[in-house]
Order: structure tokens, then sequence, then C-alpha cells
């Protein structure tokens, strides 16, 4: 009776574990669908609104390391100063791995559709988990 109660105990965390995982990687999917519509509609404030609003937030892109929310917002500004400089972009998610319950990696591919040419690349994205709510704290695009 006991090892059938331990086996029965086993089962539910490990189906609520699993269930939890999926749901916490809809979410991160769900984020950066999000951010991909902002872009879309060029507007960049809601675009960061996934990334952690820290000076510790790092990017880490074409000329180097980047730290801080509102350093990376004014990159993207100047990067990106219209409609038809930012394009229309696209994502094609590679990998979307659970690290613990508090961090997730995601691995993928961007590409921007631009009048002035199109730009594509690749990106990873660490994500954790502060008060509750899933922001990106690192991200390297190239």
């Amino acid at each position: 009776m006991r090892k059938l109660l331990s086996v029965l105990v086993f089962l539910l965390f490990f189906f609520l574990s699993a269930h939890t995982q999926n749901k916490e990687e809809e979410t991160i999917r769900t984020l950066l669908e999000e951010q991909r519509l902002a872009w879309n509609a060029g507007h960049l404030e809601p675009f960061m609104s996934t990334y952690w609003q820290s000076d510790s937030l790092m990017f880490i892109g074409k000329s180097g390391v980047t730290y801080g929310w509102q350093n990376t917002l004014n990159n993207y500004k100047k990067g990106y100063p219209d409609t038809a400089a930012m394009g229309k972009l696209q994502f094609d998610i590679l990998e979307v791995k659970r690290l613990s319950v508090m961090y997730f990696f995601v691995v993928g591919k961007w590409h921007l559709t631009r009048s002035i040419g199109d730009v594509a690349g690749h990106f990873t994205l660490l994500f954790k988990k502060i008060k509750n709510k899933w922001v990106i704290i690192a991200d390297h695009s190239s």
C-alpha cells in the first residue's frame, strides 16, 4: 500500500510539473508573439516591455554589450528610427528550454522584411521570472 501511494504521489508530481512547464513555455512563446506584434505596429516601448526594466539588462549585438533597459531602448530607436527601418519582424523559434523554475533559454531566428532591404539573424534569450513575471534579462542577437 505504501509503495502504491508513493508511486501515485510521484506520478501526480510528475504530471503537475510537466503541465506547469508546458504552461510556462506557452507564456514565453506568447510574450515573444506580443513583442513581434508591437514591433510590427512600430511601437518600440511596448516591444521593450518584455525586457527587464533594470540597469542590469544585458543586450549583446554587433556593437558589443549594452547594459540597461533605457540604453537598449535608445539603441533600438537609433538603429530603427522609423517603420521603414523597422520593417516587419518574423521569429522562427528553434528551442525553448526550461533551465530551472526561474529561468528559460530561447534560441531562434529573426527576419525583418523591409522596403530598404531585408535583414536577418539569430538570437538567444535568457528569461527570468521576477516578481511573478517572465522577463528577458539577457539578449544576444546577431
